[in-house]
Parts: structure tokens; C-alpha cells; sequence
């Protein structure tokens, strides 16, 4: 039962709003439409109209006109769900009026109708069923010819040849306009891909630097905690309440970013609960519970940073520290933020062991400030000291409109 109303609760419904009356009217309703307006008009304007609509005396209002409304009101009809259909309308209209020798230009008007929906074919089909449309009217042309040839009329190869071109034009056209079409739309799926791996490698940064600094400094205070448990209460305490006030900030943390990531489902989640070098200080004093020196020296005039470069430069500082604090085997380090006039430098050294991991697999600390340093388009390095030490170093330009 409580397994049916989880499934019940994740359901997720989605409506998509109908679009009005009149635009979800078929295309053939509004030519068929168009057509009826025009007869009814000419009934009240022409003497005996009907008549004339369904008999030829050599005059182009006449029967080419209602066959050409027929033959357009059909391809309208079938040209989305059936476009060979539609060809073939146009094609049978243009075989139909052939008869009609003083009007020619109504079967030539009825196969360029069979050329567009061809090209309209080559865009909206794959290249198989846009090839079959655009046979078909080049196959009639054939047909005729050789049923001319055959049975001695004159015909004119050349202009068999010129409508057999107008085909091939319009299914250039087509083929060209859905090659646009599916290159945009790779393009569209690889920027969705990138902006999702982009994005997923921002909250792995995020929860690594969050959690991992938080996580270095209770095992160091419970590690602390158990080895004076039995001699000296007082700081037992004291390590417990420390591992209690830094799981407290980190779980109350990672509740606001998952809040964040929750906000909006098609924006960006603003990790507004980032921290910056204005929490450098406090940075500095948890680490000092932990039992790491953290020596820090300012050059230059501090002022307000980009919210990007702040993040960024905090957590560098706070990973750097984190290594020192796991890895270093030493507990002394020295922090240096130098405010330049285009740019913020950030050197976080030591002189413990000069190795940031010890085990394999691991290591994505340094990774992650690397490729934050990359994404503001700084320099970073980090490396062992050739006088023993590890050494953490990056440099983020700072755009010129913030300024001091």
C-alpha cells in the first residue's frame, strides 16, 4: 500500500494547453474555405457561374479554375499526413487539364503545385520517402513522353526536360532545408548535453568542497576526541561540540543547495549559499579547532569581487587546507591573497609531505579548482615544493566594470 502511494505521489502530470479553434483547423478547411468564398462571390457577380465552372469553353475562370480549387483544397487536406497522396492530386489535375489546349497553363500550374509539396516532402521526410515523391511526377513526365513517342504525337523532350529540372530543384530545396534542420537540431542536443555535464560538474564541485572540508575536520576532532577521552574530559567536550556544530552547518548546507536545485527546474540553480573570502577568517578558525595553523596574509586593497571569482578563491583556500589537513602530515600552512588591480592571487602553501592524495582514485579536489580556475580563464598550478612542501597557486582575472 505504501509502495502505491509513492508510485501515486511521483506521478507527474503534465497538460500542455490546447491551442485556439482556428488553429487547430486543418489547412484544407481554410483553403476549401477560400474557394467557397470565391464561387459564391462570382454567383453574385457572373450569370450563370455554375455553368461555367463545369464546362470548358477556352476560358481560364472556368473549369481550369474549379479544378485548380480542387486540387489545391486536397493537397492542403493530405499535404502532413500524406503528402504522396497530394502529389498524386496535383499530378491527376495535371494529367486532367492537358485536355484544355487553349488554357495551357493550367496543367503547368497543377505540377509546380506537385513540385512544392515534393520539396515540402524533401524537408519534413527522410531522404527514402522524399526520394519516392519526387519520382513520382518524374515518372508521369516519362509515361507521357513515351506514350507521345509511341503513338506519334509531337512532343518536346525539352520541355519534359525543364519540368523534369523544376522537380529536381524543388527537391534540392527541401533535402537542403531538412539537412539545416537536423544540423540545428544536433547542434541544439550537444549544447543540452554540455550544459548538463556543465551543470553536473558544478554540483560535484560544490558538494566535494562542502562536504569534504566539513567532513576532514570532524574526523580530525573525533580522532582528538577519542585519544583524551579517558584523561582529558574537557576537551573531549569540546571536540564533540565541534563535530556537533560542523555537522550542523554542513547538513543546514546542503539543505539550502538542495532548496536551490529544487527552485526551478528549467533555470540554473543559483548556489546562493556559497560562501566567499569574507568567510576567510572563520575558515581559518574552524581549521584552528581542528588543530591547523593557518598563518593568512592580505596584499593589496581587499574589496568586493565578483561573485564567481569570490566562490571560486574561497574554495580554493578551503581545499588547499583540506589537503593539508588530510595529507600534509604537517599542521602549519600559509595562506596568501593578494588583491591586484585586474586580477586576484591566491597562494596557499606548506611544508608537510608535498603529496595533496595518498590514495589512488581520489584526487578530485585539485581537479575541481582546476577547472573552476578555467572557467573564469585563470592560471592555476599545484604541485609539490622543490624544498619540501606542497604548494597551491591561481590567479582569477577580475572584469574591469567591478572595480574598487
Amino acid at each position: 500500500m505504501c509502495r502505491r502511494k509513492a508510485r501515486h505521489y511521483h506521478r507527474v502530470m503534465i497538460i500542455e494547453p490546447r491551442p485556439p479553434l482556428l488553429r487547430r483547423l486543418p489547412a484544407g478547411v481554410w483553403v476549401g474555405a477560400f474557394w467557397t468564398l470565391v464561387v459564391v462571390f462570382r454567383l453574385f457577380t457572373r450569370r450563370d457561374e455554375l455553368r461555367h465552372l463545369f464546362e470548358y469553353e477556352g476560358n481560364i475562370e472556368d473549369m481550369p479554375l474549379l479544378v485548380t480549387a480542387v486540387v489545391t483544397t486536397l493537397v492542403a487536406a493530405l499535404l502532413v499526413r500524406l503528402p504522396q497522396a497530394a502529389i498524386a492530386a496535383a499530378l491527376a489535375g495535371c494529367l486532367f487539364t492537358l485536355g484544355m489546349r487553349n488554357v495551357p497553363e493550367t496543367p503547368v500550374v497543377q505540377f509546380l503545385i506537385a513540385d512544392a509539396v515534393v520539396g515540402y516532402t524533401a524537408a519534413t521526410r527522410s531522404r527514402t520517402v522524399s526520394l519516392f515523391a519526387a519520382a513520382m511526377p518524374v515518372a508521369m513526365l516519362a509515361g507521357m513522353l513515351a506514350w507521345g513517342a509511341w503513338n506519334g504525337y509531337p512532343v518536346k523532350p525539352m520541355a519534359y526536360g525543364g519540368l523534369a529540372g523544376t522537380v529536381l530543384i524543388a527537391w534540392l530545396v527541401g533535402h537542403t532545408v531538412h539537412q539545416g534542420r537536423a544540423h540545428a537540431e544536433a547542434l541544439r542536443g550537444r549544447a543540452t548535453e554540455q550544459a548538463v555535464t556543465a551543470e553536473r560538474l558544478r554540483i560535484a564541485r560544490e558538494l566535494h568542497d562542502m562536504v569534504a572540508h566539513s567532513i576532514g575536520i570532524i574526523a580530525i576532532q573525533a580522532g582528538m576526541g577519542s585519544r583524551v577521552m579517558d584523561t582529558q574530559p574537557a576537551e573531549t567536550r569540546n571536540a564533540l561540540n565541534a563535530i556537533e556544530a560542523t555537522s550542523r552547518e554542513t547538513l543546514a548546507g546542503l539543505r539550502r543547495m538542495l532548496g536551490a536545485l529544487r527552485a526551478g527546474e528549467n533555470e540554473s540553480a543559483p548556489l546562493e549559499v556559497a560562501p566567499g573570502m569574507a568567510e576567510l577568517d572563520r575558515l581559518v578558525e574552524r581549521n584552528a579547532g581542528a588543530g591547523v595553523r593557518v598563518a593568512v596574509t592580505r596584499g593589496g586593497e581587499p574589496r568586493t569581487l565578483p561573485a564567481d571569482v569570490d566562490l571560486a578563491a574561497f574554495r580554493i583556500v578551503q581545499e588547499s587546507v583540506t589537503n593539508v589537513l588530510k595529507h600534509a602530515g604537517t599542521r602549519d600552512c600559509h595562506v596568501t591573497v593578494d588583491y591586484r588591480p585586474h586580477e586576484l592571487a591566491v597562494t596557499v602553501v606548506d611544508s608537510g609531505a608535498g603529496r595533496p592524495t595518498a590514495s589512488p582514485g581520489t584526487g578530485y579536489g585539485i581537479a575541481g579548482l582546476r577547472e573552476r580556475v578555467a572557467l573564469l580563464h585563470g592560471e592555476f598550478t599545484a604541485g609539490p615544493r622543490p624544498g619540501g612542501g606542497f604548494r597551491v597557486a591561481a590567479r582569477l582575472p577580475i572584469p574591469v566594470e567591478v572595480g574598487p
